[in-house]
């Protein structure tokens, strides 16, 4: 019995012992989750004002989050009584080790610096890598997200993206147009080439400066080719190309002028039966 209550007493010292320190840690972890909820909110609302880039705006936030995170846990283990140079002893050899085997996840993250240092690409720009196409979303800390024309969302790791080849097609404000078109060898040249200008000029999206033009693109045994050079702004180039095209279709029809109809060559071997029966 005597054991019993030495046992007791000595449990219920320790627990009485603790709970300043168990208090003390729950109380950290509480206002940690406040300050880490109230600086997120602070962030998104520079976000939404745009009063800064908001893609590096995004990145500092999830850098920063993640930072905090760390530095909470660090204060509530410390609260709880665990030695700090032992524990961040045993952090910093698990980090070497985590870090070896996920080297693809540092290069990620470097590829992410890289993007937000030199802006190759920024939320909002229509872009073409990695064999994908589509709008930047979001430019997170491992990876960048992209959503396609048909509404689907991609990530592409920023490491393999900020070593591969980036088109961005909202980088620059204008946009050039290159439509190839094939006419008839017996079609009038003046002509056509005086309705794709009527045409040029009656769009008022399609700039005069710099100058469209109209040029020869090469001869075939079928057709001549033109190349028309026109340029428009970002905005308007999918709808200005697909109304200019719809135009030409007109126009030509109008004025009997053919595209040449492509040629096949059929070969047909006929053989004498009579003679294959002899044979």
């Amino acid at each position: 019995m005597e054991t019993l209550n030495q046992y007791f007493q000595k449990a219920v010292h320790t627990t009485t012992a603790f709970l300043p320190h168990l208090l003390s840690a729950i109380i950290t972890l509480v206002i940690g989750f406040i300050i880490i909820r109230l600086f997120r909110k602070f962030m998104m609302r520079l976000i939404e004002k745009k009063r800064f880039d908001a893609t590096l705006l995004k990145f500092v936030m999830d850098v920063a989050v993640w930072t905090m995170r760390a530095l909470l846990f660090v204060s509530i283990i410390t609260k709880l009584g665990v030695e700090t140079s032992a524990f961040v002893a045993a952090i910093g050899a698990a980090g070497l080790a985590i870090g070896l085997s996920l080297q693809g996840s540092l290069s990620n993250f470097a590829g992410g610096l890289l993007i937000i240092l030199f802006k190759p690409l920024r939320v909002g720009d229509y872009v073409e890598a990695q064999g994908e196409a589509g709008t930047v979303a979001a430019i997170f800390i491992f990876s960048t997200k992209i959503i396609t024309g048909n509404n689907q969302s991609i990530y592409l790791p920023n490491g393999a993206l900020s070593n591969g080849i980036i088109r961005n097609f909202s980088k620059e404000k204008l946009r050039r147009a290159e439509i190839t078109l094939s006419v008839n060898h017996d079609s009038d040249i003046s002509l056509v080439k005086s309705l794709l200008f009527n045409i040029i000029r009656s769009d008022k999206r399609i700039l005069q400066l710099p100058e469209p033009a109209v040029m020869f693109k090469d001869i075939t045994a079928d057709a001549l080719l033109l190349s028309v050079l026109m340029w428009t702004t970002n905005e308007d180039y999918g709808w200005v190309v697909s109304d200019f095209l719809e135009n030409i279709k007109k126009s030509f029809k109008e004025q009997g002028i053919s595209n040449p109809a492509p040629k096949r060559e059929i070969i047909i071997e006929i053989k004498n039966y009579r003679d294959t029966k002899e044979k």
